[in-house]
């Protein structure tokens, strides 16, 4: 029979996850209002709150962020029942702490002794003793704890005393991961000169392997001045590449010299399979080694592994490898359980199934085109570290891709190559994310792209299908990449010989360029010309291309340019240039006829202000102070009428001054009702069929578009009937054939013209004219005279 509290634990345990799991559950408004700013912690409530409430409160924190809700959501629906029983773990770890001692020390030895004698077997350490902490630096910095101890006698009574007679020395690869020594350094209170970095091969082998000649001499040299060597941290399975070791040929070298040999990776984890290669297998003959079982079967909050071998316990308890409280032995509790819930055949299921994801792309990518590998074993690397290279064409691709290859890159091009790969790696992260492949920073092959699916595939739950999609999606971006690189000197080239233009050299750049509009002024504010980039970019993003025109990154250092991003092989570069800078061109002169007009209007209407004070003086002298006094003033228009020639004044926007309307009464011309001529259009606008985007050239071999139907379809709209010109009053619309009439037209009877028939000669007629107002009967008679209508 099961504890009555440990089922409802465990089902408490249950209806929590379930909770937190449950994504599609919307925070009602209220609860949304009430913690609008859940970053502010609120008052601790009197009353108290249920278990459901802080649950819901939990979620909300967690799912907080819209745009991280998918990612998170999606790594909490593979926690899986597996999962649970880790973090059943941590709560019977709490519950079980509450027994008496004798109970909780027979328990707790049970846990530890079962989860230390599974680990030796399964990963093929045997008579080994374990060590459970929840940093993965611990493990080693514990193991250092231990060989001071071992090597310096008195170090228990004298302390660092003992170390300051003779120096320890700890040699780190200089491929482990970063910061490593000198975390240990910190951790053990000992200066920076007692950690040794030894470089990695740059002659034989893998650009990853420690160079065990070299450090044979730096163990020489140092035992020769006075320092004592210790300990060695070797890979198996390097952080960045993968690569292990010459672990052999380093046991050797530390049994000489009566070091301790420690060794970590992540390739350790296929000790669990049934065929182990030579080179991982020797990291059973070690002195300790350490495991990361929580990534590799995707179990979390699980604590790592340091397995080792000592034979004095009064030392490994001296250097904190084991404890006297019975609490700290239940670290081990959450992976008992997950250990006996797996299973032998669970565990080693799992591990096969990462190593056969990255063998699977491993395959795919040796038939890839400019795609360079960074394989050690090809037959069972659980790494795959992989990067664009324009220089590494398949030997068996076709010779007239090999003949269009680019040449070998050299100086900067180097940096561009690392540029694009980084947009790579991050495109087939956001693609693929089930995929987990990540980017990573090697000192040799510079930025490459990762696929470690002994870190991830558990969690992500990868499987061969996102490895497929992975493949496919790499296949659409490496004709991308290298055509880009491509007309990245052409681009280049046309806008530099381009006036108004300025290419802006961007090396962390991923695309075809970054460019900035000078403008024609080289006196020009950059506010100005910040003004008219800005507007330059808002046209292009309304042009219906391919291409994506950006402000670059957002802590970039070049301000005010236009960053252009992938480009594909149907780009017409010289059409791109130039619609840029005709652009800005015409963004400039928009601008600068509008400050031009601002200027003159600004000083017509200052002007104009004083012609209309001099015309009132002018007219106050003329007319008589007597009339602008109001009650005299009409009295003497009554008797007296004063006849003045009314003159009106207009403002001219465009030349900005005031005129007098003089002429506009004296004549009025009739616009003649013809349709103007057509605007001819510029030579540079090329004929585009239609859903052609633009700057797109045609392809000779592409099956849509073609030189040829792309000049032979604008010769037919060059040949095509030209419209006849319009010969109906203002208003209708003429015919677009002419029609000849088979029988004479009526008489207009209504008073209208009868329209012109198409074709024939159409007399515009003269031009009337409009007598000012002071020859009003003059200009009667003459109107009579002419029968002008009036």
């Amino acid at each position: 029979m099961v504890d009555s509290t440990l089922a409802e634990m465990g089902k408490n345990l249950n209806e929590a996850m379930k909770l937190l799991e449950d994504n599609q559950r919307k925070v009602e408004e209220e609860h949304e209002k009430k913690y609008t700013r859940k970053d502010i912690p609120g008052p601790l409530q009197g009353s108290g709150q249920d278990m459901v409430s802080i649950l819901q409160l939990v979620q909300n924190l967690m799912h907080g962020d819209e745009d991280e809700e998918s990612l998170q959501s999606y790594r909490l629906q593979n926690v899986g029942e597996k999962g649970h029983m880790a973090l059943l773990g941590h709560s019977l770890a709490a519950y079980i702490s509450v027994l008496d001692r004798e109970r909780l020390r027979k328990l707790t030895t049970r846990i530890l002794s079962d989860t230390t004698l599974w680990l030796c077997r399964l990963f093929r350490f045997e008579n080994g003793s374990a060590y459970y902490h929840e940093d993965d630096r611990e493990g080693v910095l514990k193991i250092c704890r231990l060989v001071i101890h071992s090597r310096y006698e008195d170090y228990t009574t004298e302390g660092f005393n003992v170390l300051y007679s003779k120096q320890p020395v700890i040699y780190v690869s200089s491929a482990a991961r970063s910061g490593l020594g000198q975390s240990l350094c910190n951790q053990l209170g000992l200066p920076l000169s007692c950690m040794c970095h030894v470089p990695c091969n740059t002659m034989f082998g893998s650009q990853h392997q420690m160079d065990v000649a070299l450090l044979d001499r730096l163990i020489k040299e140092d035992i020769e001045s006075g320092k004592l060597p210790i300990l060695l941290v070797a890979n198996a399975g390097t952080p960045g590449a993968g690569h292990t070791d010459k672990l052999g040929r380093l046991k050797e070298l530390c049994e000489q010299h009566s070091m301790w040999l420690h060794v970590e990776g992540v390739n350790l984890a296929t000790l669990a399979l049934g065929y182990v290669s030579s080179s991982v297998l020797t990291a059973t003959k070690c002195d300790s080694m350490t495991l990361t079982l929580g990534p590799w079967l995707g179990l979390p909050a699980v604590p790592a592994v340091t397995l080792y071998r000592h034979e004095d316990p009064s030392l490994s308890l001296a250097a904190g490898l084991t404890s006297s409280q019975a609490v700290d032995k239940l670290r081990a509790l959450p992976l008992w359980l997950s250990l006996q819930y797996l299973g032998h055949n669970g565990i080693v299921e799992r591990i096969k199934h990462a190593s056969h994801l990255s063998q699977r792309l491993l395959e795919n990518l040796k038939n890839q085109d400019f795609i360079k590998t960074s394989v050690e074993d090809e037959l069972s690397s659980p790494v795959v570290v992989f990067k664009f290279s324009p220089e590494y064409p398949h030997k068996d691709s076709d010779p007239m891709l090999q003949a269009t290859q680019i040449p070998p890159m050299t100086g900067n091009e180097r940096y561009i190559c690392d540029t694009f790969n980084q947009w790579l790696g991050d495109q087939l992260a956001q693609l693929v994310p089930a995929s987990g492949v990540d980017i990573v920073e090697l000192e040799d092959e510079g930025t490459c792209v990762r696929f470690s699916p002994l870190m991830t595939s558990a969690v992500l739950g990868t499987e061969v299908q996102d490895v497929d999609q992975l493949v496919e999606c790499l296949k659409m971006k490496v004709p991308v990449l290298t055509c880009t690189l491509q007309l990245r000197e052409e681009f280049e080239h046309q806008v530099r010989r381009t006036l108004g233009l300025a290419f802006v050299e961007d090396l962390t750049w991923p695309g075809l360029g970054v460019i900035r509009y000078e403008g024609q002024n080289e006196d020009q504010q950059e506010k100005d010309r910040e003004k008219i980039n800005a507007g330059l970019l808002k046209k292009l993003n309304e042009l219906e291309s391919d291409l994506v025109f950006s402000l670059g990154p957002e802590f970039g250092g070049e301000k005010n340019c236009i960053y252009i991003g992938m480009a594909t092989e149907d780009l017409d570069v010289s059409e791109l240039v130039e619609t840029i800078a005709a652009t800005g061109r015409e963004i400039e002169e928009n601008s600068r006829l509008l400050e031009n007009m601002t200027e003159v209007v600004r000083k017509g209407i200052e002007e104009a202000q004083v012609q209309l004070q001099k015309a009132n003086e002018e007219r106050l002298l003329e007319e008589g102070l007597l009339r602008q006094i109001p009650v005299v003033g009409s009295v003497l228009n009554w008797f007296s009428p004063f006849h003045a020639s009314p003159k009106g004044q207009t403002f001219n926007l465009t030349a900005g001054s005031l005129e007098s309307t003089e002429s506009t009464y004296a004549s009025k011309a009739q616009g003649s009702g013809t349709t103007p001529p057509p605007t001819p259009t510029s030579s540079r606008n090329k004929q585009r069929l239609p859903g052609q985007k633009r700057f797109r050239r045609s392809l000779r071999n592409s099956d849509a578009f073609s030189e040829t139907s792309s000049v032979s379809h604008a010769d037919d709209l060059d040949r095509g009937e030209p419209r006849w010109p319009s010969a109906s009053p203002a208003g209708q619309e003429a015919s677009p054939d002419p029609v000849e009439p088979s029988e004479p037209l009526a008489p207009d009877t209504t008073g209208e013209k009868p329209p012109t028939p198409a074709g024939a000669d159409v007399t515009p007629p003269e031009p009337e004219i409009i007598i000012s107002w002071d020859t009003y009967t003059t200009g009667m008679n003459l109107a009579r005279a002419k029968k002008l209508p009036m």
